[in-house]
């Protein structure tokens, strides 16, 4: 069952991300783009072994356009062939750094998983589409990250991509 509070600060803390009254400074398109320029290596937090799920998919498709993932979920030790680990500080520990934290958890869990991205030191701590928290937000800001919320990454680098291309044809 739903807690109803709960789902009201959810939509609330969504609506307030969509309409651009994010507590949190957010990073803004041309920012996002800059982030995919650098090919940045990518740890996905929720990373799934299930085809159909949104992080599996997300993953899958992030890997086909040469993007280094590295999965992170403490129930799995593999996805898509690549080594799973239980936290981004034990994958940075083992695999070696990472520019961003892509989180497909609900927004209770991403304070932690800011932390997580802060001691890890990553650049950027990305709450994945549908996905927002002031408090991983502030948490994520305060450290000196970038913060992105309710964007989803592949949707995002698929974008650039379009525009890169089109750009080219154009000139």
């Amino acid at each position: 069952m739903t807690d109803p509070h709960r789902e009201r600060n959810r939509l609330a803390a969504l609506i307030a991300v969509q309409e651009g009254r994010s507590p949190v400074p957010l990073l803004d398109r041309a920012a996002i783009d800059m982030l995919f320029v650098r090919r940045p290596r990518i740890a996905l937090v929720g990373a799934s072994d299930k085809p159909g799920r949104p992080s599996h998919d997300t993953m899958a498709a992030l890997l086909r356009l040469n993007v280094d993932v590295v999965p992170v979920n403490p129930a799995l030790g593999e996805v898509l062939g690549r080594t799973c680990y239980p936290t981004v500080v034990a994958a940075v520990a083992a695999a070696g750094p990472v520019d961003i934290v892509d989180v497909f958890r609900r927004p209770e869990f991403c304070a932690g998983h800011a932390r997580d991205a802060v001691a890890a030191g990553a650049k950027c701590l990305w709450l994945q589409l549908g996905i927002a928290s002031e408090e991983a937000g502030r948490i994520a800001h305060a450290a000196g990250l970038g913060v992105v919320m309710d964007r989803c990454t592949l949707i995002e680098l698929q974008r650039l991509i379009a525009a890169v291309r089109r750009q080219a044809v154009q000139s």
